[in-house]
């Protein structure tokens, strides 16, 4: 069984639509990044933190953080994939 996919990349929604293809496998691996390491990455460095700095600690920055390293990891820039 084959499939072939066509898209005229001077259309820019065929561009997007190639860019979204071409970019699924990176998008899942970061995906699953994120749902499967991120709470115990975060739950580790949150343990490693001292009693004392954790009210100076942002551990929603840190979430954000790190789903932004996986998304670079990744090389996945979202503007690209959404018009």
């Amino acid at each position: 069984m084959k499939a072939t996919l066509e898209y005229n990349l001077n259309d820019p929604d065929d561009r997007m639509a190639h860019m979204r293809a071409v970019k699924s496998y990176d998008m899942a691996c970061a995906l699953f990044e994120i749902t499967r390491n991120l709470k115990r990455t975060l739950e580790h460095r949150f343990d490693l933190q001292p009693h004392d700095d954790r009210d100076e600690f942002d551990g929603l920055d840190e979430v954000f953080r790190e789903i932004q390293g996986y998304m670079e990891e990744f090389s996945i820039n979202v503007d690209e994939l959404i018009d």
